[in-house]
C-alpha cells in the first residue's frame, strides 16, 4: 500500500528514503517492512518532527507519529506485510529461503515500488541485515543510480529510517491487534502476549493452542525452532501407501505403511520403509495429487 494516490510535485525532485522492519524475532504475526521517503531539500526538516527509533517510544507516542507522518503532504511511505504462514513455507521449501533473503527482497520490492510510481529517488538508507557492506553491495548492484548507506541502529542514526521504523511498528501492532483468526475453535483465544518467544504470556499460549494432529493457529510461525519444544507428544500420522505401484506393477509387499510424525518434525532414526519419499513409488494419492515430498530436514 502506497500513501499518496498521486505523485506530489517534491518526488520528481531528488529523494531520499528510510527502510526498516518490524516483527522479525516473534513466533506470531506478521513480519512488516517499511519505508519512508521525502524531497533530499526536506531532510533538515525532518530531523525536528521527533521522530525516533520506535523500539524507544511508548505505544502512545507512535500512534500519534504515525498520524503526524500521514497528514504530511511531504512525506510519503509504503510498506511490505508479510504473512506468517509465507515465512514459514518459504523456510521450510525444498529450497530454503532464510529469513535474512526474505528481508532483503522485501526492502527491494519496496525500492522497486516507490521507483516505478516516479519518485526520483538518489538515497536510500537501510537497517542492515547481515553483513552492512555485503547488503550495501547486493542492493547497488540491483539498483545502480541510487546511493545506499546500510548501517546498523541506522534507525536511531537517521531520522528517515527512524520514521520508516515507526510505520513499521504501528503497522504491525495493528495487524496483530486486529488480526481475524482463521480457527473456529470455542476455546481459541486473543490473549498471545507480544508474540515474541520469551514472553510468558506468549508461551502459554503457544502450550495451550497446539493441536496434536494439526499443530499451530496460522498465526504461528511454525517454522520458528520456538515451536519444536512444543510438538512433542504430538499424534503420530499413519498413511498407507496406494497397493499398486506408479508404473501399474503391484507392490510385492502389498500395503505400506508411510509414517509422518509431529507435523513435519521428523526423527533421525528411521527405517528403511519410513524413508520412503512421498513422491516415489508407494506413496499415498494424498501425496501425489498435491505433489508433496517427505522433508527430512528443517
Amino acid at each position: 500500500m502506497e500513501s499518496k494516490s498521486t505523485l506530489p510535485d517534491w518526488a520528481s525532485r531528488p529523494c531520499i528514503m528510510g527502510i526498516d522492519e518490524a516483527g522479525r524475532g516473534p513466533v506470531l504475526g506478521p513480519m512488516v517492512y517499511a519505508c519512508l521517503y521525502c524531497a533530499r531539500s526536506y531532510e533538515k526538516t525532518l530531523s525536528t518532527l521527533n521522530f525516533a527509533d520506535s523500539k524507544t517510544l511508548k505505544e502512545e507516542k507512535r500512534e500519534k507519529l504515525l498520524e503526524n507522518l500521514k497528514a504530511n503532504e511531504l512525506l510519503g511511505w509504503a510498506v511490505d506485510v508479510i504473512d506468517p504462514r509465507e515465512l514459514s513455507a518459504k523456510m521450510l521449501k525444498k529450497i530454503k529461503v532464510n529469513l535474512n533473503e526474505i528481508s532483503h527482497d522485501s526492502a527491494s520490492g519496496l525500492v522497486t515500488r516507490v521507483l516505478n510510481m516516479g519518485v526520483f529517488l538518489t538515497e536510500v538508507y537501510v537497517d542492515t541485515v547481515g553483513d552492512p557492506e555485503k547488503y550495501r553491495i547486493k542492493l547497488s548492484e540491483r539498483f545502480p543510480s541510487i546511493k545506499f548507506v546500510v548501517a546498523k541502529k541506522a534507525d536511531s542514526l537517521y531520522p528517515v529510517v527512524s520514521g520508516a521504523s515507526i510505520v513499521a511498528k504501528v503497522t504491525r501492532d495493528r495487524a496483530l491487534r486486529d488480526w481475524v483468526l482463521d480457527e473456529t475453535a470455542e476455546n481459541i483465544t486473543r490473549n498471545f502476549g507480544s508474540g515474541y518467544p520469551g514472553d510468558p504470556e506468549t508461551k502459554a499460549w503457544l502450550e495451550q493452542h497446539k493441536h496434536s494432529v494439526f499443530g499451530f493457529p496460522t498465526l504461528v510461525r511454525f517454522s520458528w525452532g520456538t515451536c519444536t519444544s512444543y510438538s512433542k507428544n504430538m499424534v503420530e500420522v499413519v498413511w498407507e501407501s496406494d497397493k499398486t505401484e506408479e508404473d501399474g506393477s503391484s507392490s510385492s509387499s502389498g500395503k505400506r505403511q508411510l509414517k509422518l510424525s509431529s507435523f513435519g518434525v521428523t526423527t533421525s532414526k528411521r527405517n528403511n520403509e519410513e524413508e520412503i519419499e512421498s513422491s516415489g513409488k508407494n506413496r499415498c494419492k494424498f501425496f501425489h495429487a498435491r505433489k508433496l515430498e517427505q522433508l527430512a530436514n528443517f
